[in-house]
């Protein structure tokens, strides 16, 4: 809680630092571009003109951030156009008519009027006179406090849907293995189990088998991004305790690429597809088949999973499984317009022909 407070005290103070850094380059635009022009003339301006100017900038200044602080949430994000319209021309008539004021009270018009044409005597004109530079200055403003604004939106906007975007990701990535069934690990203890008391040595290596499984679930799919030898691992360890409650009338086959140490997937990706041929492609009354072939050719992944269909399965392995729509949707986030996957139904065969650009 202590921490939290802290954190929160040095966050307040740095948007405040960062508000009056911000403030002050500001100010400091607006006054460049009301003074340089004028300094280029070769004239001895009076002190009074300089506060003016100064006053000026100041008020531009509150005007910029009046606009990108409530003018423009309120009223033009809304779409209340004509209401934010108005607005912004009678807050220039109000600053125009004010530093007019300012002009008069500052008796700039006189000094002026002597210091442009001292041999000439001066006469008071009206009270009013468009400020045709000033007006300029206004509406550059308000301009440019509105497409600031609008840009950072739109750069925080695309930062929060990127955000949302890999917390989904994360969030689906939990849900994947959340949804390998337990009903998996605890067949494949009972089968481990029944293995204790035929061969140990087969026994010891499932469970071996079992644990790396584990450990890849709860620890490295954590990360973004895992090596492939590690994925494959993973499906290998899968396919291996799978068949220990085969009957023997399926036949499984498993080709795996040699060399994949160097090169990074997203973890959980080759699962659910494997998984879906054990869960629909076998059965315990029919001759049944699973292929499994994986490939790799520089930074192309492939995989072809082909297994016999049947339209109810006699051997219930796996429950509800991941689901390949939800991996999917992942392919979708992580890997766009850099993969593709294909399923065709050919002659009683279900195949998944599996292809990503890992460079992506």
């Amino acid at each position: 809680m202590y921490v939290c407070l802290i954190e929160m005290t040095m966050a307040a103070k740095r948007s405040k630092r960062l508000f009056w850094l911000e403030f002050g380059i500001t100010t400091t635009v607006w006054l460049l571009l009301l003074a340089l022009p004028p300094l280029g003339w070769g004239i001895d301006w009076p002190m009074q003109y300089w506060i003016k100017t100064i006053i000026f900038a100041l008020v531009l200044t509150a005007m910029y951030y009046i606009n990108s602080v409530y003018l423009v949430p309120k009223f033009l994000l809304t779409n209340k156009i004509l209401q934010y319209s108005l607005i912004v021309v009678v807050v220039a008539a109000v600053i125009l008519v004010g530093m007019r004021a300012i002009e008069h009270s500052l008796d700039l018009p006189r000094l002026i009027h002597e210091i442009i044409r001292p041999n000439e005597e001066y006469r008071p004109k009206g009270w009013w006179r468009f400020d045709f530079t000033g007006m300029l200055m206004i509406f550059l403003v308000l301009g440019s406090s509105t497409s600031i604004l609008l840009i950072r939106k739109d750069q925080k906007d695309r930062l929060t849907r990127e955000e949302l975007e890999k917390e989904k990701v994360s969030t689906e990535l939990s849900f994947l293995k959340a949804q390998i069934n337990p009903h998996f690990f605890f067949n494949t203890l009972n089968s481990i189990y029944a293995l204790t008391s035929l061969n140990v040595a087969d026994a010891q290596k499932a469970i071996h088998k079992l644990s790396a499984m584990m450990r890849y679930v709860l620890y490295d799919s954590r990360k973004e991004l895992c090596t492939l030898s590690q994925e494959i691992d993973f499906v290998s360890n899968y396919i291996e305790l799978m068949k220990l409650r085969l009957p023997e009338k399926v036949d499984v086959k498993f080709t795996k690429p040699t060399e994949s140490q160097h090169v990074l997937i997203a973890p959980m990706l080759l699962l659910p597809y494997i998984e879906n041929a054990f869960k629909h492609g076998i059965s315990s009354q029919h001759k049944s088949s699973i292929e499994i072939i994986i490939d790799l050719t520089g930074q192309k992944l492939g995989m072809k999973v082909t297994n016999t269909m049947f339209e109810s399965t006699g051997l219930k392995l796996e429950g509800s499984g991941i689901g390949m729509q939800n991996t999917q949707r992942r392919l979708e986030l992580i890997y766009p317009n850099h993969h593709e996957v294909k399923i065709n139904e050919v002659d009683g065969l279900y195949i998944v022909d599996f292809q990503i650009d890992l460079i992506s």
